[in-house]
């Protein structure tokens, strides 16, 4: 979880912050959902989205 909320912080939210909470959610699952599961690759799997890792998983289980 360390590593997520530092990855969150360094790539994603804004230096300047946001102007509501509103926005701030938004953005985070923006961020989550359609960021960091869909498309940024992971060491732990092998360079692999989570989405793709869990496609595979899935797949070959």
């Amino acid at each position: 979880m360390e590593r997520f909320f530092r990855s969150l912080k360094t790539e994603w939210i804004p230096n300047a912050g946001y102007s509501s909470l509103n926005g701030l959610k938004r953005e985070v699952v923006d961020y989550i959902i359609g960021y960091y599961n869909a498309f940024r690759p992971h060491d732990y799997n092998g360079g692999l989205t989570p989405n793709k890792s869990e496609y595979c998983y899935q797949t070959t289980s």
